[in-house]
């Protein structure tokens, strides 16, 4: 008969446990306590991923809606225009292509804590099943590639544009988005889903803008560097600063490559089981 051991659970002590990791947490400087990616910390933010001769002509339009991004939140919030028969649209994204967090971030690894079944959107429209519960993150970049795609969202989409200025025109109670690129975009409405990832976040350490040595931002992965499977890391002392979902997925992939890895731990991440799996194809068919 096989027995399974159960620790005695604590709900009190568990509940206090966290309130305290959780005031350790607070800060009350708020985005204050981050570096400025501007001046000589402006590089942290470039696209790596982006093809930098790329320009355009500036384009006068006026459409009905304007998307500021392009992540889920601006391609769901296309298709249902869509879907409502509203045509004259556009989606504008500082990234050379849509997919918001998943096309900035490409760090050994990446993937999804949410089960994909309900975290990737119009599975059933578009006739997709993911490859695994918990999907990895080409794979859900390239979703969102489909979902626009399908939708035909990349026509109206300004990629490689940031948005400058939003201004009312009351006199003709239109909104004006100007944009980097010279573009004068008047809208009858403007749906903001830029996210809070676009723009990485450095910690405001004393010293480090006089660190010698390699440094990037996890979202800004620079495989010129290390080497699409890491191999150029393999002489290298690296340090990782965060405990977070960033870290936990690729801390084992920088530990297996680099010489020496030293992770920077403020507070310490909770501990669970991966549990990841490929889709069950008789469970999809029933």
């Amino acid at each position: 008969m096989t027995q399974t051991f159960r620790p005695a659970l604590d709900v009190d002590t568990l509940r206090q446990k966290y309130a305290e990791e959780r005031a350790r947490r607070l800060r009350p400087e708020g985005i204050a306590q981050y570096i400025e990616i501007a001046g000589e910390f402006a590089q942290f933010a470039d696209d790596p991923w982006a093809e930098e001769s790329f320009t355009r002509e500036p384009i006068t339009d006026e459409v009905d809606v304007g998307i500021i991004g392009a992540g889920f939140g601006g391609l769901l919030t296309g298709v249902r225009l869509r879907q409502l028969g509203v045509e004259r649209i556009t989606l504008i994204d500082r990234a050379a292509d849509v997919g918001g967090t998943w096309y900035w971030n490409r760090y050994p690894g990446i993937a999804c804590d949410v089960e994909s079944y309900v975290y990737m959107p119009l599975l059933e429209e578009l006739g997709y099943i993911p490859v695994e519960r918990y999907a990895k993150g080409p794979e859900i970049l390239a979703h969102c590639q489909r979902i626009a795609r399908h939708y035909d969202l990349y026509r109206d989409a300004c990629l490689q544009t940031d948005v400058h200025e939003i201004r009312w025109d009351s006199a003709d109670s239109r909104w004006i988005i100007r944009t980097n690129r010279g573009d004068k975009i008047r809208a009858r409405f403007v749906s903001m889903a830029n996210g809070y990832q676009a723009k990485p976040k450095l910690p405001g350490i004393l010293g480090i803008q006089s660190f010698r040595g390699h440094t990037f931002h996890t979202s800004r992965w620079d495989y010129a560097y290390t080497g699409g499977a890491l191999e150029n890391l393999a002489d290298k002392r690296v340090g990782i600063i965060g405990t977070g979902a960033t870290a936990v997925q690729c801390v084992p992939h920088l530990a297996a490559a680099a010489r020496h890895l030293f992770v920077f731990q403020r507070t310490p991440s909770s501990v669970d089981v991966r549990a990841n799996g490929p889709t069950d194809a008789q469970w999809v068919n029933t």
